[in-house]
């Protein structure tokens, strides 16, 4: 499975990348405005698709058809690693599949329901990006969601690959692998805490121990 870094930090996006296990990067608007970078949003996405080998989703704010294509289309101008996410809409399938054909890849985002990843699969969208949290926040089971959409594409072989999207920890990674998720994209802290396990640190501390009597 490959792991997205969700942030527009360019800090944090730096530091991810010398780990050698990120394989590309998620932003939204909201990431955006959080980023700390004082940088017009044009300029914050080239930096950060610079700092990185891998794909980077760029949302943009338009919401008709010929607006997301307009959009699209100067968005992915930026760098040649862009995809652009778009939210699930009728215009936003729409577009999706026009951009697709002019070689505009997208990923079609804020997907709760199987019926809106099918749809999204249909259109040739290059990525599905279903939300874990926010349905958990809402009573759902995010991770039932995943599954059910890993099985259905698998059946009929649809080529778009699934981003578990809204990743709140370390179980929803484990379970998103498991369940043969194509992606995750995960925040910084969350992909920080997946190298680290308590067992781990108190290892750690008895082979230090252990190793100070030897020096003695």
């Amino acid at each position: 499975m490959k792991i997205f870094l969700d942030s527009a930090n360019l800090e944090e996006i730096e530091k991810a990348s010398k780990l050698k296990v990120v394989d590309g990067i998620t932003t939204n608007p909201t990431l955006m405005a959080k980023s700390g970078a004082n940088l017009s949003m044009a300029k914050l996405i080239k930096k950060i698709c610079s700092l990185i080998s891998g794909l980077v989703s760029v949302e943009g704010v338009a919401i008709k058809k010929d607006e997301i294509i307009k959009e699209g289309k100067e968005l992915a101008k930026i760098a040649k690693n862009i995809v652009y996410k778009i939210p699930i809409s009728e215009d936003g399938l729409a577009a999706a599949y026009e951009l697709e054909k002019q070689g505009v890849k997208t990923n079609i985002t804020l997907v709760f329901s199987l019926s809106q990843a099918l749809l999204a699969a249909k259109v040739g969208a290059s990525f599905v990006s279903p939300f874990i949290g926010r349905l958990e926040d809402n009573g759902e089971d995010g991770l039932k969601l995943i599954e059910e959409i890993v099985s259905v594409f698998n059946r009929y072989q649809f080529k778009s690959q699934i981003i578990a999207a809204s990743v709140r920890n370390v179980y929803h990674v484990k379970k998103a692998a498991f369940l043969g998720c194509h992606i995750a994209t995960v925040p910084y802290k969350v992909l920080t805490q997946m190298y680290r396990h308590f067992l781990t640190d108190k290892g750690l501390q008895v082979f230090l121990a252990d190793w100070q009597k030897i020096k003695k």
